[in-house]
């Protein structure tokens, strides 16, 4: 609306009356009466930090510095846009693996509680000699299903114990983030170092880091405050400590380009990318540029690790099913001639 024309207060006004949401109203309802009152939009909107974010905050502002608000609404637009798109990538990337891996972890223990116990009591009435992965596959149905401790009373069985590890773990290892900086740091150094999934973690990092400098740079905001406030989107310690070394390099009189290289963290290319922006002086489309790049990167790291996940996981239970095919009915047709006279 202010694009069109629209003075500030009336747009403001116009958005409370169309807002559905009794909430959003109520909110643009304080908006509009600070601004009315003679606060800045930027100040309006910082007293609602559920809603708008200290980088929205930043952004907005350095329009009102600059004069020019509508420039920021669209740098605003573009971020969260992409802000979108990129959480959307996350959730396939973590939802779909999550997904399968406990269909296959259900699956594999409703085999070993329920499906083997009837086939293991068959091979005990023929009482036949067993070989070895028939007397493994025994054992690990007894596992599951017999009682392996009691806590207060109440027997704990072992498909209860698998289905609880994966959780624990996951406990344990926020609890020890918690407890320690030191470990935490330790824990984030490893998960980069994990193939495929740190290299994701590692790229959609900085494609938020970019994202966020790019929008920060091409709204007015000096380059020391944008990299300290993009450094705020990075939740990897070791990672951070990364950023923190681009912002050293930048205060002590190094170009851009050669903060991001000494980070460690940057290809070469978007390295080069920027430098050629600096050297050009039209760094903002450069860092937009640099921002489609690491787009792009994710989406190909993202299916590379479906692609690898979704064949490793169906060889193993396609294992375990064979395990149990072969445990079972191995021995029955091991020793069918001996049933065979054996009935004769």
């Amino acid at each position: 609306m202010q694009s069109a024309g629209v003075p500030l207060l009336d747009a403001l006004g116009d958005i409370r009356d169309g807002a559905e949401n009794d909430m959003m109203r109520d909110m643009m309802s304080e908006i509009y009466r600070d601004v009315r009152d003679g606060a800045s939009l930027s100040e309006a909107f910082d007293k609602h930090p559920k809603v708008f974010k200290p980088l929205f905050i930043s952004i907005i502002k350095a329009g009102e510095d600059t004069g020019d608000l509508t420039s920021s609404y669209k740098q605003l637009e573009n971020y969260l846009k992409w802000l979108d798109s990129m959480q959307s990538k996350i959730k396939k990337a973590t939802r779909y693996p999550m997904i399968v891996t406990a269909v296959v972890l259900f699956t594999i223990v409703f085999m070993m509680s329920v499906v083997v116990p009837q086939i293991v009591g068959f091979l005990k009435y023929l009482n036949i000699e067993l070989p070895w992965y028939s007397v493994a596959l025994i054992q690990t149905s007894n596992f599951f299903v017999e009682p392996q401790f009691y806590l207060l009373g109440i027997p704990i069985y072992g498909a209860i114990i698998v289905l609880v590890i994966p959780l624990l773990i996951v406990f344990t290892l926020v609890l020890m983030r918690r407890l320690s900086d030191d470990i935490a740091y330790q824990m984030d150094s490893l998960f980069l170092r994990i193939p495929i999934a740190g290299t994701l973690i590692r790229k959609i990092s900085i494609a938020r880091y970019a994202q966020t400098f790019g929008a920060l740079f091409a709204s007015g905001i000096d380059v020391i405050n944008g990299l300290k406030a993009a450094r705020k989107t990075v939740s990897n310690l070791a990672l951070i400590e990364a950023m923190e070394s681009v912002e050293y390099y930048v205060k002590s009189g190094s170009p851009l380009s050669d903060a991001f290289k000494g980070s460690g963290e940057f290809p070469n290319m978007v390295v080069r990318m920027v430098k050629i922006g600096e050297e050009s002086g039209n760094l903002t489309p450069v860092l937009n540029q640099v921002c489609e790049f690491y787009t792009k990167d994710v989406d190909e790291a993202i299916d590379a690790l479906i692609e690898m996940i979704q064949p490793a996981l169906t060889v193993i239970l396609a294992l375990v099913i064979v395990w149990i095919a072969a445990g079972s009915l191995g021995p029955i047709y091991m020793n069918l001639g001996n049933m065979m006279e054996a009935i004769g």
